[in-house]
């Protein structure tokens, strides 16, 4: 038996369901901030390999901004980075993929 002292069974009981019922909760906050994170990335997955370095802006702003997202992108695991595209329904086409430079 688990009881504080002092403190009824019943009440213990109630509190470890109010700690579940907080912590589901919780969960669900998470995954559904990270569907919207998988969402934004899956975003800026398709927007980086659809871009043209050529014909990005002189401003070297732009450029070391656009270096810093394909950095991170490059910087995911492979699993999280389907996940992504998935929920954004992406799909890339493996020719041209092939024929176009990874970003560094």
């Amino acid at each position: 038996m688990h009881a504080t002292v002092g403190v009824p069974d019943m009440t213990v009981h109630a509190l470890n369901d109010q700690e579940v019922r907080l912590l589901r909760e919780e969960v669900e906050l998470l995954m559904t901030e990270r569907q919207k994170l998988l969402q934004v990335t899956g975003s800026a997955a398709v927007l980086v390999a659809n871009l043209d370095s050529d014909n990005l802006p002189d401003d070297q702003d732009t450029i070391d901004a656009a270096e810093v997202l394909a950095e991170s992108l490059n910087a995911l695991s492979e699993e999280t980075l389907k996940d992504a595209l998935d929920s954004v329904r992406a799909e890339f086409d493996p020719e041209t993929e092939a024929a176009r430079p990874r970003a560094n």
